[in-house]
């Protein structure tokens, strides 16, 4: 069981912490706004991201795990069937659901202050409001936002062994030329699904540049954008 520090953090990155992430992930940060949170290590574990990238794709997922063992600690997690667990359980608990909305809400809100972003407007992350999908994500939110605001997200922390006990994730040693990146945990149990076509019609894969942990949250917007398509409706 993990207790890590789960003081609120918004501090503004500096150059080392730019060139960690870069590491965590295994390529160049992008659209980070601040560091929502840092391993006992003193590495970034969680970082706030713009809405909208650099290059314009929107990204809905504004708190983003960047620890490879955490990220990989979490996806142990998800493999128990924990989030199946959850899901059924907001079913049968008025107040967890409840809960688990305000924590939709929360993370819309916390976006809605960086950026209005039309394309992904009402969607959180993770599967809020109505399903558990993405522990990565809820973790995040959890660490980031501190106690009490998700309720999953503390649950999956309370759950989590003690990712950090075995030292540095290794981001920061200079004689390491490779860290396994967090980009290789989550996207084995969500994969990049292809949309935009009804059956018998050529499929389109979305074009965007998606990758890390949480690229089944972008999905979940472009199957959106592919229902407006069908229906006829426009995407602002």
């Amino acid at each position: 069981m993990s207790n890590p520090d789960r003081s609120i953090l918004e501090g503004t990155p500096n150059e080392e912490d730019l060139r960690v992430i870069g590491r965590q992930l295994g390529r160049p940060a992008r659209g980070v706004v601040s560091i929502a949170h840092r391993c006992p290590c003193g590495c970034p574990t969680v970082v706030r991201t713009e809405p909208r990238l650099p290059d314009g794709t929107p990204f809905p997922t504004s708190f983003y795990a960047t620890c490879p063992r955490l990220t990989a600690a979490i996806s142990t997690l998800e493999s128990s069937g924990l989030m199946k667990e959850m899901t059924q359980r907001l079913g049968e608990d008025e107040a967890l659901n409840w809960a688990y909305s305000q924590a939709h809400d929360d993370y819309l809100r916390r976006r809605e202050e960086l950026a209005h972003v039309p394309e992904i407007a009402g969607i959180s992350a993770g599967g809020m409001p109505n399903r558990v999908k993405c522990l990565h994500v809820l973790v995040a939110h959890a660490l980031a936002a501190g106690p009490g605001v998700n309720p999953f997200g503390d649950e999956a922390i309370e759950a989590l062994p003690q990712w950090w006990e075995n030292g540095c994730c290794g981001a920061l040693d200079s004689d390491q030329d490779e860290v396994s990146p967090a980009a290789d945990t989550c996207p084995r149990h969500h994969p990049l699904e292809q949309v935009g076509a009804t059956e018998g019609e050529p499929r389109e894969r979305v074009d965007w540049p998606v990758d890390g942990p949480h690229e089944a949250d972008v999905v979940l917007v472009a199957n959106r954008r592919a229902r407006e398509k069908r229906a006829g409706g426009a995407w602002a």
